[in-house]
């Protein structure tokens, strides 16, 4: 079966799958992505390929393909370089399977094999954005916070710094550099790793980046299931040609920008995203009820012995402890601009995890519980402790996180994996996860009712 690719979109594929519709060829790189994996390619991707064939009166149009970069792995590349860059998006519920090929992915480098070229990209002056979703994991972050030099001389930071220095040299100006990860308050995280990187090696850049720079804080919403080769299969039956890039995705989506950008951006808004003054509530909104009802859903779901999110949430018990962890521990603290309506967000968000069609696996979600579990669970333990309230529901998540670090799920997928066990093990693990000498830094610190909410949970 030949690979989807420029050259070999049939007619019939129009049929089955929305093409883009603008000149590819006709286009220049325009924003640099750092983590081109299938959560970007869901979203950011998407967006952009729409907001090149939107029309010129909204803001479209404009020169807008995405270089991605893979830092470590060549498996994006192998995926999409053969394919001239092109790639299915698959949104799947109950009524069936809806196909676009998304033609906004320009090409895939991989860093250590050609860091030139990833110089030259990013100092290119027709380059205005930079954009990440390199995981929590990505930003190299001490447990304090700040950032790990060492690790960070393996990341994104000194291949954006050169380029930066090279920008600065040549007088073209600067970037706006965005975060899309789930990340609290993820743009002013970014600016300020930035900066200690900067401050660190290339002092000079400092007051450069700060005065030519931007590092908008974003939220987005979308959930994205790994690829399975069935997935693959089906989407290869309906276009006739194999795709090895093929993302799947529900049919929801939501994209909220912070309004900083040091240059033009591609018409976002045009088609559907969200530029707003201030971020935080949505993604307050989604890190405390979406993602923290995912994390308990994935640890408690194991636990019991399911797969799938869609599984745990159809367990009466597991759907019930989800609805209270959104609507009784994490909403009270959420500060809700004015028409967010956060009971119908949580029902809506029970609906979707409801969506059969996804397969989102709950061992997916279970990674890297230590990078996450900080601003969905703690930052919401913390808030309710403050104001003399329970978080019962999360209280039971915590205790099979625990028993999932013990190993009872398979081995851990962990940065933090062989400490995290180490503690995990004991007959008493919560003070030295959570307490004040912890391995887990948070504004929360369990007291005696809560410890004992816990042990009750891992004893059964």
């Amino acid at each position: 079966m030949s690979r989807i690719s420029a050259q070999n979109l049939p007619d019939n594929v129009a049929q089955v799958a929305a093409l883009p519709a603008y000149d590819r060829a006709a286009k220049r790189i325009g924003i640099v992505h750092f983590g081109l994996g299938a959560f970007t390619r869901a979203h950011q991707a998407w967006y952009t390929d729409r907001a090149m064939e939107s029309p010129l009166e909204t803001g479209g149009g404009g020169d807008w393909l995405i270089a991605g970069i893979s830092l470590r792995s060549p498996t994006v590349g192998e995926q999409l370089n053969p394919q001239d860059g092109l790639y299915t998006l698959a949104e799947k519920s109950g009524e069936g399977t809806r196909l676009r090929v998304i033609g906004s992915v320009a090409e895939v480098i991989v860093a250590p094999e050609n860091p030139s070229r990833i110089k030259a990209l990013l100092s290119a002056p027709t380059t205005h954005i930079v954009t990440f979703t390199v995981t929590e994991k990505g930003y190299c972050r001490k447990a304090d916070g700040g950032l790990d030099l060492t690790l960070a001389a393996g990341g994104f930071y000194p291949l954006l710094a050169e380029a930066l220095a090279a920008r600065k040299a040549t007088g073209i100006g600067g970037l706006t550099l965005l975060s899309c990860d789930n990340l609290a308050d993820n743009g002013h995280q970014l600016k300020r790793l930035m900066g200690e990187y900067l401050a660190a090696h290339h002092p000079d850049l400092v007051d450069w980046v700060a005065a030519h720079c931007t590092f908008p804080c974003s939220m987005v919403d979308r959930i994205v299931p790994s690829t399975t080769d069935a997935d693959r299969a089906e989407v290869e039956g309906l276009l006739a040609l194999r795709d090895e890039g093929v993302v799947m995705t529900e049919p929801f989506s939501q994209w909220v920008i912070e309004d900083s950008f040091a240059g033009p951006r591609p018409a976002w808004e045009a088609v559907g995203a969200q530029i707003v003054a201030d971020v935080a509530p949505y993604e307050t909104a989604k890190l405390r009820m979406l993602n923290g009802a995912h994390s308990a859903l994935a640890y408690c779901g194991l636990a019991a012995g399911y797969t799938y999110v869609h599984q745990a949430v159809g367990d009466p018990a597991l759907r019930d402890m989800a609805l209270r962890l959104m609507r009784e521990e994490a909403a009270p603290t959420i500060p809700a601009p004015e028409g967010m309506d956060l009971a119908a967000y949580a029902a809506a968000l029970i609906e979707r995890f409801d969506n059969p069609a996804l397969n989102h696996r709950l061992i997916q979600i279970a990674m890297d519980g230590s990078q996450k579990i900080p601003q969905r669970w703690l930052a919401t333990l913390a808030a309710n402790q403050a104001q003399g309230r329970s978080c019962p529901a999360i209280l039971s998540a915590i205790a099979a996180w625990i028993k999932h670090l013990r190993g009872q799920n398979g081995p851990l997928d962990d940065p933090r994996a062989a400490e995290l066990s180490e503690v995990a093990q004991n007959a008493e693990p919560v003070p030295g996860l959570f307490g004040p000498n912890g391995l887990i830094e948070s504004d929360w610190v369990p007291n005696s009712a809560e410890v004992a909410l816990i042990m009750e949970g891992l004893a059964r």
